[in-house]
């Protein structure tokens, strides 16, 4: 349990209406870790980083925090601090005074406060800024005045409340690669909360999916990414292609999987699986290929060819999405362009076109149910 900045043990929040926010979770955190809560709107994410930070008291369970049980502790005794999405700065206070604020509140010295001010200053990159008032800043400058008053306490963990969501794109991501850097000086616990999958997937040493109160699935990016457990993980981390339908035949590694709406697809198989067993597989877009010259076949490679229409293009800028039409249902396939209208081939709406991928570019999903249908668009 030392190893672990925070744990989670059983933690369920029913609130007064008889709603459950949060259901049996089970969550570690090692020391030092930027760690990712990620799901849609609604499914308990920041109920969890509230009960951490005490301002909700968990209906059954226990929190730790390095090893401590905190679930009864009041907010002000925990050794973490959180940022919230509007900052919640003091408009009457400049920069300087919202970050000595707690320091202050604990009658510091005033060196030592002038002392603690400055490095946060310094880490935050905010010279220039001290005497300014919150409505003299930018929403980016804003931001880091909230992370520095946050991590002047010197707290064992930082808990980010969708801390980016009122910025606009470019500063997003700007945001985020000051927030690493500086969850790398400081070296202590970051837990985020966002529903954007993007941020997490940029930023994260591990991350958690959750969805109805439960955590779906708990990895690194990569890990969750390529292998998600379920279709509600590989729908929501991405974009993905479904394939339902029943084994036909294995061969060595590979499996046929028949299904209604596209035939049949041969599949990597990377767990056991019996002829006639239901499964579900994901594919993503940009590992199909998309042409319009039929491409030769490989039976050792196991290539997938399927022929369609193209019902969909949607360029943005790096890479084209396109939606293709074949047999009774649709594809998609994300086409990198290197160098577009020099020697690229142009693929447009209504072409018939050609798309194809290897065997090993799939994954058999761990858990059936819930993929969109195969049928549909």
């Amino acid at each position: 349990m030392k190893d672990y900045s925070v744990k989670l043990s059983g933690v369920t929040k029913v609130f007064e209406d008889e709603f459950t926010a949060v259901d049996k979770v089970f969550l570690s955190i090692e020391q030092g870790e930027f760690f990712s809560l990620l799901g849609p709107s609604g499914c308990g994410k920041t109920t969890i980083l509230r009960m951490i930070a005490g301002f909700e008291e968990p209906t059954s369970g226990v929190i730790f925090l390095n090893g401590r049980d905190i679930s009864k502790t009041p907010p002000h005794k925990r050794e973490v601090n959180t940022i919230f999405q509007n900052y919640a700065l003091f408009p009457h206070l400049t920069v300087f005074e919202n970050i000595a604020f707690s320091l202050r509140l604990r009658k510091k010295a005033e060196r030592e406060v002038k002392n603690e001010v400055g490095k946060m200053v310094e880490l935050s990159r905010l010279f220039g800024q001290e005497n300014k008032y919150p409505h003299q800043l930018s929403g980016g400058q804003k931001q880091r005045v909230a992370i520095a008053r946050a991590l002047v306490n010197k707290p064992s963990v930082l808990l980010l409340d969708e801390p980016l969501a009122a910025l606009d794109a470019k500063l997003r991501q700007h945001m985020l690669v000051e927030l690493d850097n500086i969850h790398d000086e400081v070296g202590i616990t970051f837990i985020y909360v966002t529903h954007d999958q993007n941020e997490a997937m940029s930023i994260s040493d591990h991350l958690a999916v959750m969805n109805e109160g439960k955590i779906v699935q708990k990895g690194d990016p990569i890990e969750v990414y390529e292998s998600p457990r379920n279709a509600f993980v590989a729908n929501f981390i991405g974009e993905t292609n479904f394939f339902v339908g029943e084994v036909a035949k294995t061969e060595g590694e590979y499996l046929l999987l028949r299904t209604t709406a596209f035939g049949d697809i041969w599949c990597y198989m990377d767990r056991e699986v019996a002829e006639g067993t239901r499964i579900e597989v994901s594919l993503r877009p940009e590992k199909v290929k998309i042409s319009k010259s039929r491409p030769r076949g490989d039976h050792k490679l196991r290539l997938n060819i399927l022929e369609g229409t193209v019902d969909e293009t949607i360029y943005l800028g790096n890479h084209t999405k396109y939606t293709v039409q074949t047999r009774e249902s649709y594809m998609k396939s994300f086409k990198q362009h290197a160098r577009y209208l020099l020697d690229e081939e142009i693929i447009e709406w209504k072409d018939r076109v050609y798309l194809w991928w290897f065997a090993d570019d799939s994954y058999l999903l761990q858990e059936t149910g819930g993929a969109r249908s195969d049928e549909q668009k």
